[in-house]
């Protein structure tokens, strides 16, 4: 059984500093995660208040996100414990920090399959696999595809929230006008019909979200994403509850890499599944 330490001034767990979220990403980084070169700030815009670090006796050693996106639908993601600390009881104080900063809400989360049975004990019930597909894709240009900043900023948040359990505008404003990304949209008859952002990683590069009204319209969205950043290698992070999308990134030779199961504390958020296309990320769903 592992040591555990119990007086309440050796361990305290606390909201984290902007420097402590770019930490937690450097610690996601060492775990294999290769997180966007500008995630941090991005992150931390959806809910500054939703991130929290573990530290004993002064030292910061574990971590996790809890983003209340709304009074309804928050989020958990970035839980870690540096490997020496592990096992002795700080990884549960810290997750039960982080849920009961979301208190009664609906809480969704990407975990790794193997701990299925944990969640569930935290009351979180399987609702789909997300399988994360990699490859380099021809990039191909389309006349019916131009940049977000030329759309209303209202407009696609609207678009956005069909896709996504919660409206987030201060995420997105950071996620599209990030440095090193692309975000584009399909327009048709002064109507978004699907929207994708392409970011920089420590390694190569991340879509996410992809959204769109059906296949030919994520495919050109992809294309044009790809263009942006030729010979590079993609990762695109893709629910397995949406066939048309596993389609897709098969005929572009992608390749099957990593899953998670997309897990809730309660019911599945009634989504049309069959237009989200690439998740936005697996630390915020």
């Amino acid at each position: 059984m592992g040591q555990t330490y119990t007086a309440a001034h050796d361990f305290l767990i606390r909201t984290m500093t902007p420097s402590e979220v770019e930490l937690s990403l450097e610690w996601a980084a060492s775990e294999g995660w290769n997180p966007g070169k500008h995630d941090a700030r991005c992150f931390r815009a959806a809910d500054p208040n939703g991130f929290f670090i573990g530290a004993l006796q002064g030292e910061p050693i574990g971590c996790i996100s809890a983003v209340a996106y709304d009074d309804r639908f928050g989020f958990i993601g970035l839980y870690l414990v540096k490997p020496q600390f592990r096992g002795m009881g700080f990884g549960m104080r810290i997750w039960q920090h982080g849920m009961a900063y979301l208190g009664n809400r609906n809480v969704g989360l990407d975990g790794v399959v193997a701990q299925q049975a944990n969640y569930r004990k935290s009351g979180f019930q399987l609702a789909y696999r997300n399988i994360r597909f990699q490859g380099v894709v021809e990039g191909v240009v389309s006349a019916r595809v131009s940049s977000v900043s030329e759309l209303p900023f209202d407009q696609l948040v609207d678009y956005d929230q069909r896709f996504f359990p919660a409206r987030r505008p201060r995420f997105l404003g950071e996620w599209l006008s990030q440095a090193d990304s692309v975000a584009l949209a399909v327009v048709q008859v002064a109507r978004i019909t699907g929207y994708g952002v392409l970011r920089a990683c420590l390694a190569g590069y991340k879509i996410g979200p992809l959204f769109a009204d059906n296949d030919q319209i994520a495919e050109e969205l992809l294309g044009a994403l790809a263009a942006h950043v030729p010979g590079q290698l993609l990762t695109l992070d893709v629910p397995e509850s949406n066939p048309a999308a596993v389609a897709l990134v098969e005929r572009r030779d992608m390749t099957s890499v990593f899953e998670t199961a997309r897990m809730y504390t309660k019911e599945s958020p009634a989504l049309t599944a069959k237009h989200v296309f690439g998740v936005t990320s697996f630390e915020l769903g």
